[in-house]
Order: structure tokens, then sequence, then C-alpha cells
């Protein structure tokens, strides 16, 4: 890979939100987004220590419209009417599509070429016109700026601070209702979901242990961790695009290495027998990045992680692929410990 592409945009690092934000971001999103329940992983021996905090009940089927929805409802009446535009590979477009027809408005999207035809007619229904683009583009777009010549209000989805106090939202929630809480899993693609939960748990309960989970075939989050700064993996196909990127920001690095205690890295077999597990015992249909907190967390010993909660990110699966992972269940992995997480003190 070439060792000249850009890591970033030039802008300042991202800050997290702070607590006073979050709460303005909840009460904003009242009505809009959905207060998900703690529910208890089904399966368990003992006394649970999973629990899920299933963002898969929200309107879009996902978290995003906490983010996208805080955000869009901050607008002014100008900066709306003109519409909304986002970047994303599938369920930030959802949320936007969504917030436009609250709002009335017109949506648009980037989107990569390779996105699969599934969720590709699923934004579509959100009535979001779709640019396709390469990856290699839609990256170029992000970091050369151009989203700055949008002719609609442009939703920056690594780096909108009303995005991510939207997504923090999540994490009040769960010290509503688990104050015992010793860690928690969330998956991570650009970094806006995991920064918003973290900076809330962070800031009221330190002790929480964070835990971001990637993909093991494109975790862009260990590599950075691991070189000391963002740069750029190899990218390959995955059934976990939710929490996989090429890259990691310049301007979220920061955050996410002062928020993020460990990296765990899941396989596609982990995430398709978590993917199995949720939607036979726990009734919850997910998708790769969805289900990839609950793998990490099986995967993780529980004298090691405590009481933990798993961020069920959002349930856009490719119809195909959730029928071969259910058909395929009694042959995947029901619990596998990889001791393969990296820590950000250290480069295991």
């Amino acid at each position: 890979m070439a060792e000249d592409r850009p890591t970033g945009w030039g802008g300042d690092p991202v800050q997290p939100p702070s607590l006073d934000e979050v709460r303005d971001a909840a009460h904003r999103i009242a009505g809009t987004a959905v207060r998900t329940p703690l529910m208890s992983l089904n399966g368990q021996d003992s006394e649970p220590d999973i629990f899920l905090k299933p963002e898969v009940l929200q309107p879009v089927g996902s978290f995003k419209i906490r983010g996208v929805g805080n955000w869009a409802l901050s607008l002014e009446e100008e900066e709306a009417r003109s519409g909304i535009a986002t970047t994303s590979a599938g369920n930030t477009a959802m949320a936007l599509g969504y917030m436009g027809k609250v709002l009335g408005v017109p949506a648009r999207s980037h989107v990569p070429d390779s996105l699969h035809e599934s969720k590709r007619a699923a934004i579509a229904a959100y009535g979001v016109d779709l640019i396709h683009v390469s990856m290699t583009d839609l990256m170029r777009f992000m970091f050369e700026e151009a989203w700055r010549q949008e002719p609609y209000t442009y939703l920056n989805p690594w780096g909108e601070p009303l995005m991510i106090a939207g997504h923090g939202t999540i994490g009040l929630e769960i010290l509503e209702d688990l104050a015992d809480l010793e860690s928690i899993f969330v998956p991570v693609g650009g970094g806006a979901l995991i920064s918003g939960v973290a900076s809330v748990l962070k800031a009221l309960k330190p002790t929480v242990r964070v835990y971001g989970v990637q993909a093991r075939v494109n975790s862009a989050l260990a590599a950075a961790f691991e070189a000391g700064g963002p740069t750029w993996i190899e990218w390959h196909d995955t059934i976990v695009e939710g929490a996989s990127t090429p890259v990691i920001t310049d301007e979220m690095y920061p955050m996410l290495r002062s928020l993020i205690d460990e990296v765990v890295l899941v396989s596609e077999e982990q995430v398709m027998a978590a993917m199995a597990r949720l939607a036979m015992r726990d009734k919850l249909v997910t998708e790769g990045a969805g289900a990839a907190s609950v793998a990490a967390a099986l995967a993780t010993p529980v004298d090691e992680r405590g009481l933990s909660v798993c961020v069920v990110s959002g349930g856009s699966v490719d119809r195909d692929l959730l029928a071969r992972v259910i058909g395929e269940a009694d042959q995947l992995p029901q619990v596998i410990y990889h001791p393969t997480s990296h820590d950000p003190g250290s480069t295991q």
C-alpha cells in the first residue's frame, strides 16, 4: 500500500462530548429514537454476566438514528431546507433518509459501489439518492474535503460532534439500567459510536473497561494502536463491514486512543456463530457488525471482563447471508477464545 496516502483531512482532533451535550442530545432525540432496553443474553449457564443493548430495535434498525437525529434536529431551518447529505456504507444513510422524511427535505449519500444490493435497496427505500463510487474515490472524497462542495448540508460521519453526542445517549441509558457495569463491547467503524458511548462511561464510571471490536481481517484500529498512530491497512471483504475500516483518521485517533482500553478482533466464523445465536436464542436479527460485540464478549474470559454489555449496533443484513448463517449454525463455533486482543499499552 502507498505510504503517502493521507490519514485525515487536516482538521483539529475531535473532542469527546461533554455530559451536558449528551444530556441535551437525549432530550432532543426523545420521540425520534427509542430508549432500548438491556436484555440478558440467553443461554448463559449461571447468573447472567453478558447483557445486550439491542439497537436493532431502533426505527431504522441501528444506533445511527441517535447521532444522525441529534445532528439533523439541531440544524437551522435554512440549513435543512437545502437538503442533507452524508457518506455511508449503509446505516448512516438510512438514518439520514429517515430524518429527511421527518424534516421534509431531500437526502443523498455517497456509498461504496461494493455495497450489497440488499443494503442498497434498503437505503433507497428511505428516499435517499445514492451516489455510487469506488472505495478509493469515497476515501478521496472525505480526505480531500470534496464534501465541502456539497450543495446539501453535509454530515461528516467520522467526526461530527453532534453525531457523537447523540451516540453517547447509549452510555447514559446503560448506566441507568446497570450501575454495576464492569465492561462494554462496542463495534468500531470510523469510531463515532464508541467515542460517544465511552466518553459518557469514562466520565461517570471511570473503572468501566471499554473494548473496541473490529473484524480480524480489517482492523485499522488495532494497526493504529500498534503503530502509535493512523496507518492504512490492506482491505478484505468481510461480513463485518460495519466494524471495518481501511484507516482510522488523524482527527479521531487521539480520542479513540484515550477512551478505548483494549481492541478485540473477531473472526468471520465467530461473528457468524454470534449472529446465529442471537437470531435463534434471542430473536434478534443482526448484521455482522451488530453481532461482533457478542462474539468478542464470548471470546473474552469472564474473569477479565466481568459484568458486560454488548452494543448490538444494527440489523441490516443480507437475507441470503442470514439464511446461510442460520443454515450452517450447527457447524459454527459456539465459543472460541483467541488471546489476540491488542492493549493500547502494548503490541501483543
